[in-house]
């Protein structure tokens, strides 16, 4: 079975035994078109010869038969929009959930067009990432494309137009558009209505077990598969997580930090936040996801590399070692809560628990005894603080206690990162084996769909542990008197941010 994982910066396939075993992997990148701060954008069809020559080349290294393939299942990114002209070509870019152009429409949705009551029913916040602002924007602002749009689609949905000429959006990809009532499963009307549009304009909404075969015999011949194989339509990056890193039961959450990272839980029946600090996304009828994004994650590090390192990765290539190894070597010589240096890694706006695209970042406490590494340690810290604010609020929505917290993502390489998260959260971290948790967790939604299995428990035979992190209660202390002051500054800050933002959007707009 082959999982495919369509990302922000690459496609991923991985190519497994039905036991779980890894037979293949292949990545392909792709750029992400940012001309400026609030564009971020990426060609459609890079990303689709990635996922041919993702499944393409899994194919060829494993060199299995093709008629051994009994399914390939979808993992993708979340709340991307193409407009789609009359002759099915692309009238813009796939705009990505990054893009912030739509930013003037939010604050209109939210305080003139009942967002809030929107947002209850369809488990987006509303916020420049979600499609409902982005097609609002593209209708109002953009007459040139939306005269001549016949579809607003998504990148899955992209994809399985060149493969199987139909459009269609699973749930949980729907779930995410703030477009989509989460009770009847059908595209909510006033959502349609404050977009101005017509559901003839969306793709038809089919479930994440939704099984397609008949593929384009040109694309079939690319990828090395036969066109009678069947696609899982599967669902979005983040709900699939939830399978791959075993948090499925009652009361356990998933953390995963990638160059973004974002908290989840699993729970039976939809749920939205009365504060709107939480989204609400479907995986099946009966498996729904809770929890919150936040945009800063790994790509706080890959700043602190790039901008205060230089000397560093110097050395780092010099030794032969991982710069990122070498840095947080650097951090670990400080002492928990680098000196009360605080760091808010707003750099690129925030969505939960504050969905402000205009917060931005802070060094706080600085004083003539800080160093670098204590900058380096405090911006480490900022994003575990971060996520553990997002955390608060979904134990305030969560039904039961949190039972376990498994981590996954890119960070899970650090020791000292995983070692933080146990310390600022207060609880036993779990880092499973498999980093590929989307991949696995569209392989075993795969296998529900074509009737298999029949739960997804089966998944604790997939995934192991690779390391267990213990609170240290020294460090937890520490960690408890900063917490705090970490969540009040940001509050108190957001009239602050504003106006910085206005600042610097004046001051770039007359460059």
């Amino acid at each position: 079975m082959i999982g495919v994982d369509i990302g922000t910066t690459s496609t991923k396939a991985v190519l497994y035994r039905e036991t779980g075993e890894i037979l293949a992997i292949e990545n392909n990148g792709y750029e992400l078109y940012t001309p400026d701060s609030e564009t971020a954008e990426q060609n459609p069809e890079e990303i689709f010869a990635a996922v041919l020559l993702s499944v393409g080349n899994v194919m060829k290294k494993s060199a299995i038969e093709p008629k051994n393939v009994s399914f390939i299942s979808f993992s993708s990114a979340m709340h991307s929009v193409i407009a789609m002209d009359e002759n099915n070509q692309p009238l813009t870019n796939c705009i990505t959930w990054a893009d912030n152009r739509s930013a003037k429409w939010v604050k209109k949705i939210k305080e003139e067009w009942n967002g809030h009551e929107i947002y209850r029913r369809t488990g987006t916040p509303i916020h420049p990432m979600s499609p409902l602002c982005k097609i609002t924007w593209l209708e109002q602002d953009c007459p040139e494309i939306s005269r001549k749009t016949k579809k607003y689609i998504g990148i899955k949905e992209y994809v399985f137009y060149k493969l199987f000429n139909q459009y269609m959006v699973d749930h949980s990809i729907a779930s995410c558009m703030g477009m989509m009532d989460l009770q009847s499963l059908e595209w909510d009307q006033e959502a349609l209505k404050v977009a101005g549009i017509s559901a003839e304009k969306l793709s038809r909404l089919v479930s994440t077990k939704e099984i397609i075969t008949g593929c384009d015999l040109k694309y079939a011949e690319k990828m090395n598969i036969l066109p009678e194989t069947k696609f899982v339509i599967g669902a979005s990056d983040g709900v699939l997580s939830n399978i791959g890193v075993n948090a499925l039961k009652k009361g356990e959450v998933a953390v995963t930090i990638g160059t973004s990272g974002a908290i989840r839980t699993v729970i039976p029946k939809p749920q939205t936040d009365p504060k709107e600090r939480i989204f609400c996304y479907a995986l099946t009828e009966d498996h729904w996801v809770i929890g919150g994004p936040v945009n800063n994650g790994g790509m706080i590090f890959r700043w602190i590399r790039d901008e205060l390192a230089a000397s560093e990765v110097e050395t780092a290539k010099r030794l032969g070692m991982d710069t990122y190894d070498v840095l947080t070597q650097i951090a670990s010589r400080v002492q928990p809560g680098a000196n009360g240096l605080l760091f808010h890694p707003f750099l690129s706006g925030e969505r939960a628990p504050l969905w402000n695209a205009n917060v931005r970042g802070s060094f706080m406490g600085l004083t003539l005894s800080h160093k670098k590494e204590h900058m380096i340690r405090a911006a480490l810290e900022g994003v575990i603080f971060n996520l553990y604010s997002v955390f608060l609020a979904l134990v305030e929505v969560m039904d039961e206690p949190v039972t376990s917290l498994k981590a996954t993502g890119g960070f899970a390489k650090s020791a000292l990162w995983r070692q933080m998260l146990a310390d600022i959260f207060d609880r036993e971290v779990v880092i499973p084996e498999s980093y590929e948790s989307s991949c696995l967790g569209a392989c075993l939604l795969g296998l529900y769909a074509l009737g298999e299995i029949d739960s997804f428990d089966v998944v604790e035979e997939f995934v192991g542990t690779s390391h267990k992190h213990t609170p240290i209660p020294e460090h937890t202390k520490e960690y408890e008197q900063l917490m705090p002051i970490f969540i009040s500054i940001s509050r108190a800050m957001l009239g602050e941010y504003e106006k910085i933002a206005q600042y610097q959007t004046r001051n770039n707009n007359n460059e």
